[in-house]
């Protein structure tokens, strides 16, 4: 006897059968097709690009990425607790402790006991973090500023503003 073979969609599966009702997709395949998925790229995208940016210049001055952090925040200050230099940067309590140790052996911070609250302490940029803040700060805006002044005025407005909501909504 002459064999046939059935003539199928390369695209059906060997088992299936045209009046086979499809399946329900897989919670990771729903997941998966969330439209925001695209927006979380590209912010994680558009942060990796800045940082790398960011931090060639500020590797070139000596400093990690937090350590330039903390001394900027520290800038043009008193100086701040622990706590709220914490808050102010973007650096997690955890790790803040091991970069103000390190600012402190090269010099460019140290630690004060304010009088009105002997429990905790202050950090507190030294002199030569004083100048080396007068050095870096005004050049790294200036690196940062051959990027940004691409954009318009508007649309540094547009996208802050987007940043702020993105920001509530967490």
């Amino acid at each position: 006897m002459p064999t046939t073979t059935a003539t199928r969609s390369p695209r059906t599966p060997k088992n299936s059968t045209s009046s086979k009702k499809s399946e329900p997709l897989k919670p990771s395949v729903l997941a998966a097709r969330e439209p925001f998925l695209g927006l979380l790229r590209d912010l994680a995208r558009a942060y990796q690009a800045f940082e790398n940016y960011s931090g060639v210049h500020v590797r070139q001055m000596g400093l990690t990425s937090p350590q330039f952090d903390v001394l900027v925040t520290l800038g043009n200050t008193p100086g701040m607790t622990m706590n709220v230099l914490a808050k102010k940067t973007l650096v997690t309590k955890g790790t803040l402790t091991g970069i103000v140790d390190r600012l402190e052996q090269k010099g460019l911070v140290r630690r004060e006991v304010p009088p009105e609250n002997r429990r905790c302490f202050k950090i507190v940029l030294t002199e030569a973090g004083e100048k080396l803040f007068e050095d870096i700060f005004p050049a790294h805006i200036a690196y940062l500023k051959e990027r940004f002044q691409k954009l318009d005025p508007s649309e540094i407005a547009e996208i802050q503003t987007a940043l702020q909501r993105l920001h509530a909504v967490f």
